[in-house]
């Protein structure tokens, strides 16, 4: 399909749901440590993946719909002045990623590129078309992508079902020379991985994994998932998540031995977006812990997630606990917001996506 090049704007007063007018008084009640502030950013629909482009001042942002938007900020003053729509046409473009003068998206079925060395040579570019061989199923079919230290593109396969025999890409995470050729499958066994981020450290890759459905309301959990190098399974469909077997594979065993979670978190949380903090804003302490966006439950009785938690990592790049960090877009079993994604930016600021209320949140740090 045809991309259609597209550059119009959306005021920062743009239709919200229902609740978005109440945004100030919605973002009063998010509970943070003591010294942070949380504020709406910027008004993005459906807004799922960011990437920064610092030299462009510029916040890409991908959605499950057709379209990619650019959040402006033209004075540099951490402040967005403007949304628009730079790309549409596109085939759930969930996952992006910025390199070199150059925006990344993931498309249900195919990972193109586009030159941007500006917004107006990125709207009349045309993709350029690097792998076009992913599964092309719906279900789980909002992919994810990032740039390792190696400078290869990681792009998350989810598998198309609840818990089912995988086959080809389905349930990987591959990687991808942007300058061409096939891709190698990096990770196996992975159910449905939508956010991931390399240790500032030691460069591994962590990634999220949502557990299965149907398995009851706590369990199986969802996982931040450790990947030190190429080949490791960790675990699905044989395992729904952590150490729970699935019914539907509890007499047979999986192809390799299985990679178990560094961290489990409640079942059904919808573990997305993670991040690690490398900037200076935030008390030292924080520097190379993971933050990660819990989107919220569905297959619940009792709702959880709708937060962002924090992991704490050891000096050697180590996993060692979790604990909340911003709570609150639940109230009394009803949610107003989503969180997706968790960026940074060149202050060390914190940027998370919302594609429930269709915003990006700006979290910062003054000391008390």
């Amino acid at each position: 399909m045809k991309a259609l090049s597209v550059l119009v704007p959306l005021f920062l007063a743009a239709a919200f749901p229902a609740c978005a007018a109440e945004a100030p008084s919605l973002l009063a009640g998010i509970t943070l440590p003591e010294g942070f502030r949380i504020e709406i950013y910027a008004r993005v629909p459906g807004a799922r993946s960011m990437a920064v482009a610092e030299e462009l001042g510029v916040v890409f942002v991908g959605t499950r719909g057709d379209a990619v938007y650019a959040v402006i900020d033209r004075d540099r003053d951490r402040r967005a002045d403007s949304v628009v729509k730079v790309k549409s046409g596109l085939r759930v473009p969930n996952g992006v990623a910025w390199k070199d003068g150059r925006l990344y998206v993931a498309e249900q079925s195919r990972v193109v590129s586009f030159a941007a060395p500006d917004l107006a040579t990125l709207g009349r570019a045309a993709p350029e078309v690097l792998f076009d061989g992913l599964p092309d199923d719906r279900r789980h079919g909002w992919r994810y992508i990032a740039f390792g230290p190696d400078g290869l593109l990681y792009v998350s396969v989810g598998s198309p079902c609840n818990i089912c025999a995988t086959s080809g890409l389905e349930g990987t995470i591959i990687r991808l020379d942007v300058k061409g050729g096939r891709p190698e499958i990096f990770a196996s066994g992975v159910r449905n991985s939508v956010g991931m981020d390399f240790h500032p450290v030691t460069d591994e890759l962590h990634f999220t994994d949502n557990g299965a459905d149907w398995m009851g309301d706590d369990q199986p959990p969802d996982e931040l998932n450790h990947a030190p190098r190429k080949g490791l399974h960790f675990g699905f469909p044989y395992y729904g998540g952590g150490s729970a077997r699935t019914d539907d594979f509890l007499g047979r065993n999986p192809p390799r031995p299985v990679t178990f979670p560094e961290i489990r978190f409640a079942a059904h949380v919808a573990a997305l977006g993670v991040h690690f903090y490398r900037g200076g804003q935030f008390p030292l302490e924080y520097r190379h812990d993971a933050i990660v966006a819990q989107h919220g439950s569905w297959n619940r009785s009792i709702p959880d997630g709708y937060r962002l938690a924090r992991v704490r990592f050891d000096s050697e790049g180590r996993a060692q606990s979790q604990q909340p960090f911003a709570e609150g877009w639940l109230r009394d079993g009803v949610s107003w917001g989503r969180p997706v994604d968790v960026k940074e930016l060149g202050d060390g600021s914190l940027l998370v996506s919302d594609d429930h209320l269709g915003a990006i949140y700006r979290i910062t740090y003054r000391k008390p």
